[in-house]
This record gives structure tokens, C-alpha cells and sequence, in this order.
């Protein structure tokens, strides 16, 4: 039985390495590679940034006689997020960094270029004074002139400060605190004043609403009721007789007056023939049925109430029924 994982392959006795083909590949071929931007960027066409550490599908190739120390330069292809333009850059082993190479341009530079530039003074120096002792010296000189000027600005500077020393700190905070109390005094002042005039003005307001309200509260004076004058009934007009109905004609008018008042017609008294001298005696008075008949209350000119009247009226009434 065979073993699952196989570590060690066999090997004929005829094996030759030098006869296996070899696969021929360009130098400058190029691979796809996953990579991040190095540093801030900007594009040349359509002005997008592309900031560090954006993630780009590059195209990765080895510069063609470019090495450092025997260390390969490798170039990288990548497009513009916005305009999908070509942006190339290259390794800088010397510098331990990327240098941009086409396309775009490299943001916040400027401290780079000034610590470049430093060191190529300070390397071409070096070289001067490598082989100039005179040089060496003139340098020193210069040195020593500048730090004398370094030192005399710094005593200047110490000078300046002694002098604004002698200002009294406690007595500024002093003033500036019983000012801060003054202000914050005036201001509680103003509000009290200001509360005092909004509750004035409340008990004002207040004060005629009251007043207002117990005028439209009183009674007003009772005028005494005019009292009907039992006579005034005869001093009026007479009114124009009302035109009879059709219909109340054959109904009857609906007043105090039976409708059927005026059917009832009181028998004459017929002539008597025991008579002297052919005059007819007159008819005896029918006995009074009762005291309102025997005695009807004439109407008044001067009475005090009006129960005269209705007395009249109810007498009259009767009369006619009988």
C-alpha cells in the first residue's frame, strides 16, 4: 500500500535534468499584481487624487538596465479611478521609497525635496573639505561666527522678557476681577429692574380687567313697570269693522260671542184683546233669571279697573242669548 502524502519521488537511473525543455519567457513580461498606491497622488488629466494605500490591480514588469547593489527596479502600471488614465512609478531602493514616473504628480513633496537638498550640501561639503584644509577652516570660521549671532539674538530675547517681568500680574487679575464683579452687579441690577416694570405693567393689566368686569357686573337701575291705564281703551280709535270670511259666514267668527247669537230673535209680545181703546198693553217684563240681569253694571267713563267692563260684556252676552 502506497503512502497518502508522498515526500520523497523516484527517480530512474536515466534521468538527465539538461534534457528538460526549458520554457522561453521575455525579460520585460509583465504580471498582474494586487498592490496599494505608495503615496498621495494626482492625476495629470482629470485632476482626481488618489490617496495612500488605495488598492489597485497593477501590471508589475522589471526595468531593463536599471539595478541597484544587484537589486532589480520594478515598474508599475495603474489607471485613474476617474478617467481610467495610465499612471507608471518605480521603486527607489536607494531611498527605500517609490519615485513617480508618468501620469500624475506627487502630493506633499516639498519636505522630501528640502531634506534631499540638505544632504546634498551637506555631502558636497564633505567633499570639499576632503582634500581643501583651508576650506575645513574657512567653515569653522563661519560656524563659530553663526553661533555668536545664535547667542546674541537668544540674549536679546532674555533681555525682552526681563523687562515685561516687571509687569504686576496680581494687580491685572485684580482690576480684571472687580470688573468681572461690577458687570456681573450692573447686570443683576438691569434685571431686577427690568422684572420689577413686567409685574407693574401685570398688576396694571390686571387692575383694569377688574375694573371692566365689575362695569359690565352692575346691575342696571330698575325702571319702574308702567302700568296700563284702565281707560285708555275709550280714548283709542275705533278700528275699522274687519270684512267677514266666506268661511266664517257659514262657521262663524271665532270671538267671545256665540256664532249663534245672532240667530236667536226674541219674540214680540202679542196684542192683548181685552184691551181699551185698541191700544195694545205691553208685554209683561220677564222676571230676572238672576242678579247680573236684574241689575246690569253700566259702563263706567271713570272706573278704576277694567272688571266694569267685563262685566258689561258678559251681561250683554246674555242678554242676547235670551
Amino acid at each position: 500500500m502506497s503512502e497518502r502524502k508522498v515526500l520523497n519521488k523516484y527517480y530512474p537511473p536515466d534521468f538527465d535534468p539538461s534534457k528538460i525543455p526549458k520554457l522561453k519567457l521575455p525579460k520585460d513580461r509583465q504580471y498582474v499584481v494586487r498592490l496599494m498606491a505608495p503615496f498621495n497622488m494626482r492625476c495629470k488629466t482629470c485632476g482626481e487624487y488618489i490617496y495612500k494605500g488605495k488598492k489597485f490591480n497593477a501590471r508589475k514588469e522589471t526595468v531593463q538596465n536599471e539595478v541597484y547593489l544587484g537589486l532589480p527596479i520594478f515598474r508599475f502600471y495603474i489607471k485613474c479611478t476617474r478617467c481610467l488614465a495610465e499612471i507608471t512609478f518605480k521603486t527607489d531602493p536607494e531611498n527605500t521609497d517609490y519615485t513617480m514616473e508618468h501620469g500624475a504628480t506627487r502630493n506633499f513633496q516639498a519636505e522630501k525635496l528640502l531634506e534631499e537638498e540638505e544632504k546634498r550640501v551637506q555631502k558636497e561639503r564633505e567633499d570639499e573639505e576632503l582634500n581643501n584644509p583651508m576650506k575645513v577652516l574657512e567653515n569653522r570660521t563661519k560656524d563659530s561666527k553663526l553661533e555668536m549671532e545664535v547667542l546674541e539674538n537668544l540674549q536679546e530675547l532674555k533681555d525682552l522678557n526681563q523687562r515685561q517681568a516687571h509687569v504686576d500680574f496680581e494687580a491685572m487679575l485684580r482690576q480684571h476681577r472687580l470688573s468681572e464683579e461690577e458687570r456681573r452687579r450692573q447686570q443683576q441690577e438691569e434685571d431686577e429692574q427690568e422684572t420689577a416694570a413686567l409685574l407693574e405693567e401685570a398688576r396694571k393689566r390686571r387692575l383694569l380687567e377688574d375694573s371692566d368686569s365689575e362695569d359690565e357686573a352692575a346691575p342696571s337701575p330698575l325702571q319702574p313697570a308702567l302700568r296700563p291705564n284702565p281707560t285708555a281703551i275709550l280714548d283709542e280709535a275705533p278700528k275699522p269693522k274687519r270684512k267677514v270670511e266666506v268661511w266664517e259666514q257659514s262657521v262663524g267668527s271665532l270671538g267671545s260671542r256665540p256664532p249663534l247669537s245672532r240667530l236667536v230673535v226674541v219674540k214680540k209680545a202679542k196684542a192683548d184683546p181685552d184691551c181699551s181703546n185698541g191700544q195694545p198693553q205691553a208685554a209683561p217684563t220677564p222676571a230676572p233669571q238672576n242678579r247680573k240681569e236684574a241689575n246690569p253694571t253700566p259702563l263706567t267713563p271713570g272706573a278704576s279697573s277694567l272688571s266694569q267692563l267685563g262685566a258689561y260684556l258678559d251681561s250683554d252676552d246674555s242678554n242676547g242669548s235670551n
